[in-house]
């Protein structure tokens, strides 16, 4: 019914069903893994309003199981990519995993547990656990255009302000304001434009 799969490594579809609502998958050596995508196979679809919340553990021999909420998956969206990376061990909140074996040092867990619908949409995931829906070249050129703009805009002079000096150029601010929109808007249309 599901998958599991982490960047480098073969998919996981042997989820082990804990409960006849609950499924789990091991992640060994988790810690070498960013994110994990968890998806449906696409063989048996959820039970009519019904969808999968999808939760995470750490082994913790001290304090037993913590189960952390990432996120879900339903007939609408089967898939969802959540970052592991950024969370913390011993910190977790309700579950509906109960107390289980405990797991060897290295080897994590993805729970999926199918639970109603309007039971899905009242949790709440951890904020952590979202991917950016913006890649990290996007948020550079936004940050670096905002940047160039900005310092630019600093040594802004009105023309009455301006002493001759033939060995500077000066750059209206439109132009740069210009460039800045237009370039804007080419990285919201296509933001590999400037590979060709």
């Amino acid at each position: 019914m599901f998958g599991c799969l982490v960047a480098g490594r073969l998919v996981q579809t042997d989820a082990q069903q804990v409960a006849s609502d609950k499924f789990v998958f091991n992640l060994p050596d988790y810690e070498s893994v960013n994110h994990v995508v968890v998806f449906m196979l696409g063989t048996v679809p959820f039970p009519a309003g019904t969808g999968g919340a999808v939760y995470f553990s750490f082994p913790d021999p001290s304090a037993g199981q913590v189960w952390q909420l990432l996120g879900f998956i339903t007939n609408e969206k089967p898939s969802a990519i959540f970052k592991i990376s950024g969370l913390k061990a011993g910190v977790g909140g309700e579950h509906p995993f109960g107390m289980m074996a405990p797991q060897a040092a290295s080897v994590a867990q993805v729970g999926v547990s199918i639970e109603a619908l309007d039971q899905l949409a009242q949790q709440t995931p951890v904020s952590s656990a979202t991917v950016s829906t913006v890649d990290s070249f996007t948020q550079f050129t936004q940050k670096m255009l905002d940047s160039l703009y900005n310092f630019s805009s600093s040594y802004a002079v009105t023309q009455a302000q301006m002493t001759p000096n033939p060995s500077e150029t000066f750059i209206p601010a439109s132009s740069i304001l210009r460039w800045y929109e237009n370039f804007q808007r080419r990285m919201v249309q296509n933001p590999n434009f400037w590979k060709t």
